[in-house]
Formats: C-alpha cells, sequence, structure tokens
C-alpha cells in the first residue's frame, strides 16, 4: 500500500475443491484449483473439510453420544441443547460434533489440533507453490448476548492471532489499557462472508493485509482460548449455582489478603433471600472488619471456653488442643457472625408448637447461612464456619453490644484460601433418597 492509500484488503472463495475424503493432502488439492495465491495471502480453510482429510468422521447412529464422547466439561444445558468445553478446549454448542454433509449414520468431529492442521496446510503450500502465507482454520460459533452464528479462528499458522495494543495510544493520546483484536477471528469472519454455509465454497483467500503474517507464528489459535482464571462466564446460570454449591469448601488457611468488604455484602444480599416462616427476616450478620474487633471477640470467646473446659475437669494439654482448632477464626482476615432472631415468630403456650416454630426459625436461619457460605464462593472467597460461639452467646453479645434477642449462629471465617481444598469425596445422592 503506497503512502497516502486508503486502508483495502479483497476477499474471495476459492472454486473448484473437489469432494473431500480421509487421507486427502489439503495443500495439494488447493493448489490444484490454480489458487494464484502470492506471499502475503491468507488463507481461511473451512474445519469441516479439514476433519474429513483428517479422518474425523465416527459411525455414530446417535450424535448425543458422540457430543457426549468430545465432552469435557457442560458449560450450560437448556433442552436437548449442550454448550461443552470439548477436548480441544473450545467452548461451543454440541462439543463441535457435525452430523451434516457428512453421510448419514455418521459425524464429523472437529480437528485434534487445529493449529497442527494449519501449519500443515501452510508447510504445503511453500512446498507446493513456493508462497508464504498465513492459514487459518475456521469453524462456526454462536456468542453469548448475540443472535446470530459467525466464524472464527479454531487453528492457525503465520499470522499473529491476537493484535495486543495496549500500552499504545488511540488518536486522541488517550492511553489504550485494554485493547487486544482479535485478528484471527476478524479474518474468518471475513472469508465467511464469501465461502457461505452452503455455497459449497471451503476455502477463502484474504489479499491485501500482509502485515498480519508472522512468520514465526508459533502460538496459534490455542492462545485465543480464555483461560479458566480469566472466564467471568465460564458457567451458564443453573450450572453456576450447581458448581458454586459444589465448590463452597471449608477453608482453614488463608492468605494475608484483605477481604473486598462489599463483596462479603453483595453475599448477605444472597443470604437473606432464604425462605423464612411468616414473612419473616430471621438473619443478622454482623460483620467484623478491623483487627481489633476480631481480636477482642476471639480473646473473650477464648477465655470463656477454657473457662467451661476447666469446670469439665479436662487437662491443660486437652484444652490447648480444644483451644487450637478455633485458631482458623483467628488466621482468617475477616470473620462474620451470624444471629438467629425470633421477631415475627408466634407463641402458643404449648411446648410442642412453640418448639416447632423455633425449629422453623432455626432452619431458616440455617439457610440464609448456606445461601451465604455459596455466595462467598461465587465471590472467589473461601469460608470455614465454627460453630464455637454457640458455646458462649452471652459473651459475644457483649462483646459486640448486641441485643439480648440475638443468639450468634457460629462465626465464619472468610478469606482468600492459601492453598487449594482437597477434592471433595463423591457423594451418590441415591444413598440420601427414599421414595414413597
Amino acid at each position: 500500500m503506497s503512502a497516502g492509500e486508503a486502508p483495502s484488503y479483497r476477499v474471495w472463495a476459492l472454486p473448484g475443491m473437489p469432494e473431500v475424503r480421509p487421507g486427502d493432502d489439503l495443500a495439494k488439492l488447493i493448489a490444484a484449483t490454480g489458487p494464484g495465491l502470492v506471499d502475503g495471502d491468507v488463507l481461511l480453510v473451512t474445519s469441516k473439510i479439514v476433519s474429513k482429510a483428517e479422518g474425523r468422521i465416527v459411525e455414530a447412529t446417535d450424535r448425543e453420544a458422540a457430543i457426549d464422547a468430545e465432552t469435557v466439561r457442560v458449560v450450560a444445558r437448556r433442552g436437548p441443547l449442550r454448550i461443552v468445553e470439548n477436548r480441544q478446549g473450545l467452548v461451543l454448542a454440541a462439543a463441535g460434533v457435525d452430523a451434516s454433509n457428512t453421510p448419514a449414520g455418521t459425524v464429523l468431529l472437529l480437528p485434534e489440533d487445529s493449529d497442527a492442521s494449519a501449519r500443515a496446510i501452510r508447510d504445503g503450500l511453500r512446498d507446493t507453490l513456493g508462497v508464504e502465507v498465513g492459514v487459518v482454520v475456521t469453524d462456526t460459533f454462536g456468542r453469548p448476548w448475540r443472535n446470530g452464528l459467525t466464524d472464527v479462528a479454531i487453528g492457525a499458522a503465520g499470522i499473529r492471532v491476537l493484535d495486543d495494543l495496549r500500552g499504545g495510544t488511540d488518536a486522541h493520546g488517550n492511553p489504550l489499557s485494554a485493547t487486544v483484536v482479535a485478528t484471527a477471528d476478524e479474518l474468518a469472519s471475513a472469508g465467511d462472508l464469501v465461502k457461505g454455509k452452503t455455497e459449497g465454497l471451503p476455502v477463502a483467500v484474504v489479499r491485501g493485509l500482509g502485515h498480519v503474517l508472522d512468520a514465526d507464528g508459533a502460538e496459534g489459535a490455542a492462545a485465543m482460548v480464555r483461560v479458566a482464571a480469566d472466564d467471568m462466564f465460564r458457567l451458564g446460570t443453573s450450572e453456576a449455582v450447581r458448581e458454586a454449591v459444589t465448590l463452597r469448601r471449608t477453608v482453614r488457611e488463608f492468605t494475608g489478603d484483605p477481604v473486598d468488604p462489599g463483596a462479603v455484602r453483595r453475599a448477605v444480599a444472597a443470604a437473606v433471600t432464604a425462605p423464612a416462616p411468616h414473612h419473616t427476616t430471621p438473619w443478622r450478620f454482623v460483620l467484623l472488619e478491623s483487627e481489633e474487633s476480631r481480636t477482642r471477640l476471639l480473646d473473650a470467646m477464648r477465655d470463656a471456653w477454657i473457662a467451661d473446659l476447666r469446670r469439665d475437669g479436662k487437662s491443660e494439654e486437652s484444652i490447648a488442643k480444644r483451644v487450637r482448632r478455633g485458631d482458623v477464626l483467628r488466621r482468617a482476615p475477616y470473620l462474620v457472625v451470624p444471629c438467629l432472631v425470633m421477631d415475627g415468630s408466634h407463641t402458643y403456650g404449648d411446648e410442642r408448637r412453640d418448639t416447632a416454630e423455633r425449629e422453623m426459625f432455626v432452619v431458616a436461619a440455617g439457610a440464609g447461612v448456606q445461601n451465604f457460605l455459596v455466595a462467598l464462593a461465587g465471590e472467589q472467597l473461601g469460608s470455614a464456619w465454627v460453630s464455637s460461639t454457640m458455646f458462649c452467646r452471652d459473651v459475644v453479645r457483649e462483646v459486640l453490644d448486641l441485643p439480648g434477642t440475638w443468639d450468634p449462629l457460629g462465626a465464619v471465617a472468610v478469606g482468600r484460601a492459601a492453598v487449594e481444598p482437597a477434592a471433595r469425596t463423591g457423594r451418590d445422592a441415591e444413598g440420601f433418597i427414599e421414595v414413597r
């Protein structure tokens, strides 16, 4: 492009591609169409013909079984539709298993390694035609929040798949701090405009964008897949709830990182959506955000426990061991004391019914605490619910200046886990079910 010339490029589909069969050399098939390729061109190759050439055709009278076999993790499910992470690390519908344009009773799986497939085509075209081109293997994806499908890059060779503009400035001199352009995806979409979905044109060429080529191109399209730690939308709604419940683990070792008070308040907001009798709100959450308040409470509780244990005749060694069990609360950078209040409860003057009334409120309070713990897990915060405040409620109320009608239901240690909790032992739900 000469100085002063407006930026432009050209994209066209390659006619003349034959039906691809297992074992075919795609580079030679492309070269045989007389594509007229020049250095700096980018080829956009539909994954379907790559899969066919690589023999990724499998017998499958049941497509759902094939999807199961290719699925690593279910991200979201609605009726028969599943959004999953497949063996290649891609998140897409039906694991990329395709039953179209393939003989009845068979399905196409995505290439085993699309980046390797792109490199093989690029190397083959260099050997056959003597040209240096980029290659993008494309597939059709849906997208969160947007209707319609578009092609994206699932494999690449010889191009910069991401154009990182961070650290630069825009036309007004403003710093760019978050701009990373998905160049390979933009190329894939451009190719889709001319390849189409039904025209039988599986390969397109882009010319005029030689600046996107990278002689090494080592990272490939795999670099475009967001890692789990950075994925804020890793799960669908119902799956996120189940995952949060499963990930809710008791954490006993915390980092020194401070806890965001806003995150705790969001967890409290989730907690108070729990069901409760008589349209009451039997929960109160006391947040101990200062080290002074935490230390004062824990020291007073420790003294009360020791006095109780000595009255029980426990040895000093036994007392020390028991007190150490409560040290998880001291190791946490943040404490919460959930409390039960009986405001709105009914009095019947009948021991049986009065006992049941209190039990209803206790169950509701426990549901609120469970909501709280699960919501903390959703905020990436670990927690440990320690019931020790129940054994010295008067002390807790006095130290925290709480109303006499508030019953502390333990203390929740909150913070970021210092070590990954051990894997949870699986439980078969059937062992807890009785059907009548």
